[in-house]
């Protein structure tokens, strides 16, 4: 019986019953066609095409078994990522949204058996994270993509970067401390003695107007306070002690602003002498130094080492700055003035800070103290 031409009724009725998922019994996968009933299953199976497909799948089944596990596994971790992304969801409701598109490719063309199956290789291979609980199999789905990644890896550097900085400051506080107590002196301990009356019927008086002769401040309050000043009878002001004027309370306000404008989670720049500190390249490479010949993606340089002539590629983790002699010149790589060339004036030991001084450009002859060893580095001069 000839097929219904397009436009006519017939037509129409038959892409109506066909709208839809019909029984996957009455599919064939080689073909992609599906049947509405039996009879027109078992009609499809005698068909010279249904038995041409078969001669194709019987020459190489294993390349259409694959092919056809590709397509299902892509088409189920595209709805996966797509609408539930990195979120735990039931495996099954996963699998019904994919099913409920006409054209998908049927598990029973796969590798894979059941559902099960399928989830268990995904959490083998790395792409999902997968458990089993009473209300079945649920799964989250891994994102590899290299933006997630560069997000996690920035995300990292920042987090340590303020740790760093913590640890600093409570190690400056553990010093101070440890110096107020020394400069203080043994504090004396506390001596009971034993109360004793010396008549029996003598009674015992509270004064409650008493007062202390002296407050005891906490440990950290003596170390922190503010130290006295000695004033002389005749009340006169400190000539060496000058005041904070409104000039330079604005120039600090500036300093500041301008510290958490430039301050950046990296730091590398060409022609900057840096060190190797990481010991997975071996003892060959560790504390060897090296200039930076090249600048990649802001964190990672190529650096080539001085006693070698090697280059090697390092995230900027792996390095750091290196110190010069006083009055050579250096580069300030990160803070407020990133950029600036600078010649160093002295080393600040226990703040782990050196003092500078501008040498070029607009700024030269400025002095800044107090910048972090992290944040200078020698320039290479060859």
């Amino acid at each position: 019986m000839p097929r219904a031409e397009v436009g006519t009724p017939k037509y129409l009725a038959n892409k109506m019953k066909a709208k839809g998922l019909q029984k996957l019994r009455w599919y064939c996968q080689m073909c992609q066609k599906q049947c509405r009933d039996e009879n027109g299953f078992k009609c499809h199976t005698m068909s010279e095409s249904h038995q041409r497909q078969l001669l194709l799948f019987a020459d190489n089944s294993k390349r259409y078994i694959d092919d056809f596990s590709f397509d299902f596994a892509k088409g189920y971790i595209g709805i996966l990522k797509r609408q539930f992304g990195s979120k735990r969801v039931n495996a099954n409701r996963v699998y019904q949204e994919y099913i409920s598109d006409k054209d998908h490719v049927h598990m029973n063309g796969t590798r894979w058996v059941t559902l099960t199956g399928f989830v268990k290789w995904l959490g083998k291979t790395g792409q999902a994270v997968v458990d089993e609980t009473e209300k079945g199999w649920f799964i989250t789905y891994i994102d590899r993509s290299p933006e997630t990644v560069q997000k996690e890896e920035r995300k990292k550097r920042k987090e340590k970067m303020e740790k760093n900085d913590e640890e600093r400051t409570m190690e400056f506080i553990e010093r101070q401390i440890k110096k107020g107590l020394e400069s203080a002196g043994p504090i004396p301990e506390p001596v009971y003695t034993e109360f004793v009356r010396e008549h029996e019927d003598e009674l015992i008086k509270l004064d409650l107007n008493w007062k202390p002769e002296k407050k005891v401040l906490p440990i950290a309050d003596q170390v922190f306070k503010k130290p006295a000043t000695v004033t002389s009878t005749s009340n006169k002001p400190n000539p060496n002690k000058r005041k904070k004027t409104a000039l330079d309370e604005l120039i600090e306000e500036e300093e500041k602003a301008k510290e958490q404008k430039k301050r950046k989670d990296y730091w590398l720049t060409e022609n900057i002498v840096v060190k190797v500190i990481t010991k997975s390249l071996g003892e060959e490479f560790y504390k060897q130094k090296g200039v930076v010949r090249e600048v990649i993606d802001k964190y990672g340089a190529v650096i080539k080492l001085f006693d070698n002539g090697k280059k090697l590629k390092l995230d900027q983790e792996h390095v750091e700055t290196v110190i010069p002699a006083l009055g050579m010149p250096v580069r300030i790589v990160n803070g407020a003035y990133a950029g600036e060339v600078a010649t160093l004036l002295s080393l600040d030991e226990k703040n782990f800070c050196v003092n500078v001084e501008i040498a070029r450009g607009v700024l030269q002859g400025r002095r800044v103290d107090g910048v972090q060893y992290e944040d200078v580095c020698k320039i290479y001069e060859s």
